[in-house]
């Protein structure tokens, strides 16, 4: 019998139980539907470029059809193995604005606004190239600068400086506006996720339980309060007043509850499952990043390719990876990249450029042959909101994601803003040079309804799905200020899930920071009880 049952072992999961598990006589289990996190593709950090195809450590979802995006279902890849989606993701350390937060504290209460959450990202970083006011060098959360740069990133980065954007070489520090290269989560050239930073040095501990391939069914309740989670074949059991969390993220946690009886009555009904306690926020408030791209040909081989002729190139990456973990294998794709307004009248950046010195056409799953460069640029504020739905009552089914993309007026004007200053970065003289012709959208495509028209039927997730179980100070909120999910006992969510709104920029490290934050709170009352 556990004090803590947390289901799912990825962003959020890893960390609380590092944290909960520092008590010996506290009896933590964590359980991951998915597998080990042994696959090295994992590790080499450009491997994340065909991790996408992997369905093995991939929950490869679907959404449903995509209205405003010419019906469209849209692929969204979420990790399935120790890690979650740290383990499959470009390990960009961004912590997002610090307007998201005092949003939030208006929300949740001062434990979520700025100060209490830039205390805590300090706390966790470990970050190898900068100590400042900023940053903290002694965290489990390794942070880097990039071993080996693409020329073809400089290059953006200058091309962004002469369309006027500033420089910027630390997205984490004074201010997120400008262009410039990301750091990572990496450690000594190779991924530092969630695994890495917190499970591996705490794995020794007699109370903490590992089990992965154990998907849970649904949460076991006595008349409301939690008492257990049940396995395939099995169930998990709690101690009298110990509690189950939920980590899967914004699609597993919501779907769970549901499941376990926890939501809208209408749609419980709809697949004959118990209500337990009528909550018609779970699932709802999903919001996500809208990504559209600019895909160039290169006039040389600067960019990392798929040719014959990148074959002696990719041999040395090889070598110089597995001898000294550097080269051109360390590299995250994504490199570079930038926080930008969509006009002067934006009080902070809305739009977040990624580059890569890559073609990557459908998450990678199409091969492109060749040489070329892709820069992304995404809605960081979007005011469109989806829903988590249930497919079906099997557990072992897929939630039905419906993303609402665009559903709001705004996002297609804030988003077609996004493609025309992509577009003029890529035509800067540093990138114009280097370039020989536009792919996507193309040449031909020019008009603000052509423009249009190709966002609806190229733009993708950028894989930041957050808020389908909303965590607020009032009462139709799905969790309270300290994650506990309402109307009954012994239960809490702990993941992006539980974000009031999307943050401006990459989720990964603020959905660490709310495991911390939780994990402070339960560990609070331990001690004082």
């Amino acid at each position: 019998m556990f004090d803590y049952i947390i289901v799912g072992a990825g962003s959020a999961g890893c960390v609380l139980a590092n944290r909960l598990s520092t008590n010996p006589t506290t009896q933590v289990c964590l359980i991951e539907a998915g597998g080990l996190d042994r696959n090295p593709l994992i590790h080499i950090p450009l491997g994340l470029a065909v991790l996408a195809r992997n369905k093995k450590i991939n929950w490869g979802y679907d959404t449903a059809p995509e209205a405003a995006l010419d019906g469209r279902r849209l692929y969204w890849p979420r990790g399935k193995t120790l890690g979650g989606s740290s383990s499959i993701n470009a390990m960009i350390y961004a912590r997002g604005h610090p307007d998201d937060y005092e949003g939030w504290a208006k929300a949740a209460g001062p434990q979520w606004g700025w100060k209490r959450a830039r205390e805590l990202f300090l706390r966790m970083e470990g970050n190898t190239a900068l100590s400042d006011e900023y940053h903290n060098t002694d965290g489990p959360l390794a942070v880097s600068n990039l071993r080996d740069v693409n020329p073809m990133s400089h290059a953006f980065v200058q091309a962004g400086v002469e369309c006027q954007f500033p420089i910027n070489p630390d997205f984490n520090g004074e201010g997120q506006e400008g262009v410039g290269l990301y750091q990572v989560t990496q450690r000594g050239g190779k991924r530092c996720s969630a695994v890495r930073a917190f499970l591996d040095p705490v794995r020794h501990r007699a109370n903490l339980t590992i089990e992965t391939g154990a998907q849970a069914e649904r949460v076991i309740f006595e008349e409301r309060r939690a008492v257990g989670v049940s396995l395939r074949g099995r169930n998990l059991w709690l101690k009298p007043k110990g509690e189950v969390i939920l980590s899967g993220g914004a699609v597993n946690s919501p779907q769970l509850l549901m499941l376990s009886g926890i939501g809208p009555a209408s749609e419980l009904a709809r697949h004959d499952i118990p209500l337990l306690h009528n909550a018609p926020e779970v699932g709802e408030n999903l919001a996500d990043h809208l990504d559209i791209s600019v895909m160039s040909a290169a006039k040389g081989r600067s960019p990392i390719g798929i040719a014959p002729s990148y074959l002696p190139r990719a041999i040395k990456a090889a070598w110089r990876f597995a001898t000294k973990n550097t080269g051109e294998l360390t590299s995250n794709v994504a490199e570079a990249g930038g926080f930008v307004k969509s006009d002067p009248l934006q009080t902070r950046p809305n739009l977040q450029f990624h580059f890569l010195p890559a073609y990557l056409r459908d998450h990678g799953r199409k091969t492109s042959w060749g040489y070329g460069v892709t820069l992304h640029v995404c809605d960081l504020l979007p005011k469109s909101r989806g829903r988590i739905r249930l497919g079906s009552r099997d557990p072992f089914a897929p939630a039905m994601i419906e993303a609402n993309y665009l559903s709001h007026p705004d996002d297609i004007g804030v988003l077609l803003k996004g493609l025309k200053l992509a577009r003029r970065v890529m035509a800067a003289p540093a990138l114009a040079t280097l370039i020989k012709a536009e792919v996507a959208p193309g040449c031909r495509v020019q008009s603000d309804a052509a423009l249009i028209a190709d966002i609806r039927a190229r733009a993708e997730t950028i894989y930041h799905p957050v808020g389908s179980c909303r965590m607020g100070s009032d009462d139709g909120s799905v969790v309270d200020p300290r994650a506990r999910v309402r109307g009954v006992d012994g239960l809490r969510v702990v993941d992006a899930s539980i974000m009031p709104t999307i943050v401006a920029g990459n989720t990964n490290a603020p959905t660490m920071m709310i495991a911390e934050n939780v994990a402070d709170m339960i560990l609070r009352v331990e001690r004082d009880a």
